[in-house]
């Protein structure tokens, strides 16, 4: 029995439990080819996240956990595949969350792991759906979003955590608009949000990361509606690189900037930013793009995978437990205490 989830009306799934073996879709060959890969292994699916071929921080939680209890079926060393698992993305809380969850049931009984990790899949679509609503609610009519990197039903269980937001004010004839960033180097903007966005018949337009100083100041925006891949205890976010930016663009320009992640996503053993680890990928992401080089023989290059956006510059955070106006310690201390 296979269990296939997706947003209600994606005629994709990105991460799929069949027959005790682990299925995702290849998000690197999106949007030009459908590749589905198969794997069996801790070790397998821990490549297949530094790898990217599943991204996005509740989709890699969701993959850790069933790559987890892949090992157990096959009877694994599981304290070997937490460490393969923990050890692929260093960034992304949820990934920690759900492996903690996983060793967390204290048994290595195969069909209690298989069920507690198609609980945590099942679990985060709920949670996109309610964070979708709450986000929502306080867009006004004839909205123009911008958002960044992908967010969707490819990067979580399904429907998305800011995709979800915007999906959901769709929904309600609340948007006019999306604007994607294309975001360098991987283009998730470009190849992934722009077609789930088309999927689902939603007017977008690409922009390059570049040129939104200039869109802002030209067109109406009203929100910048993005995701998160930690976020520490006084409101600070951690998420793709080329968020802050945008955070600070919005600030001058007078947009409200939206974040919107499960509250899996919060760290609180962190107090500010400045305390996340920042992935380093690799030079040949910046100076090749898809294997052809653009930049001279030799060019050195720094390719940080994420940036941190102070509390200060977020409008609100939405989670699936209620909204955080305004986020500093305080207001995030009493919304994780629910």
């Amino acid at each position: 029995m296979s269990a296939s989830h997706g947003s209600a009306n994606a005629s994709f799934h990105a991460i799929e439990w069949h027959h005790q073996s682990l299925r995702l879709l290849d998000q690197r060959v999106l949007p030009h080819e459908h590749k589905v890969h198969e794997y069996t292994t801790a070790s397998a699916v821990a490549d297949a996240i530094r790898d990217m071929v599943v991204r996005g921080a509740p989709a890699i939680g969701i993959a850790a956990a069933y790559g987890y209890a892949l090992d157990a079926l096959a009877g694994r060393d599981l304290q070997a595949a937490y460490k393969v698992l923990a050890e692929s993305r260093p960034t992304a809380v949820n990934l920690f969350w759900a492996l903690e969850r996983m060793a967390g049931i204290g048994s290595d009984d195969p069909h209690a792991l298989v069920a507690e990790a198609r609980r945590i899949h099942e679990e985060d679509i709920a949670a996109n759906l309610a964070m979708g609503q709450f986000g929502a609610s306080v867009i006004g009519e004839n909205a123009v979003i911008y958002t960044h990197c992908n967010t969707g039903a490819l990067a979580t269980g399904g429907h998305g955590t800011a995709l979800g937001v915007i999906r959901s004010a769709y929904a309600d004839n609340k948007v006019t608009q999306v604007y994607a960033g294309e975001t360098r180097p991987w283009l998730q903007g470009a190849r992934l949000t722009a077609w789930e966005l088309m999927q689902d018949n939603i007017p977008v337009s690409l922009v390059c990361d570049g040129a939104a100083a200039q869109l802002f100041k030209r067109e109406k925006v009203d929100w910048v509606i993005v995701g998160a891949d930690r976020i520490t205890a006084n409101g600070d976010v951690a998420n793709k690189i080329g968020t802050y930016s945008l955070a600070v663009l919005a600030k001058h320009h007078g947009i409200n900037v939206m974040v919107v992640a499960p509250t899996t996503t919060f760290d609180p053993s962190l107090a500010s930013g400045d305390d996340i680890p920042i992935e380093q990928r690799p030079q040949e992401e910046v100076t090749s793009l898809f294997g052809h080089p653009v930049a001279p023989a030799g060019c050195k290059a720094i390719n940080p995978s994420f940036d941190v956006t102070p509390a200060g510059l977020i409008d609100v955070i939405a989670t699936e437990k209620g909204l955080i106006m305004q986020p500093d310690a305080e207001s995030v201390a009493l919304l994780l205490a629910r």
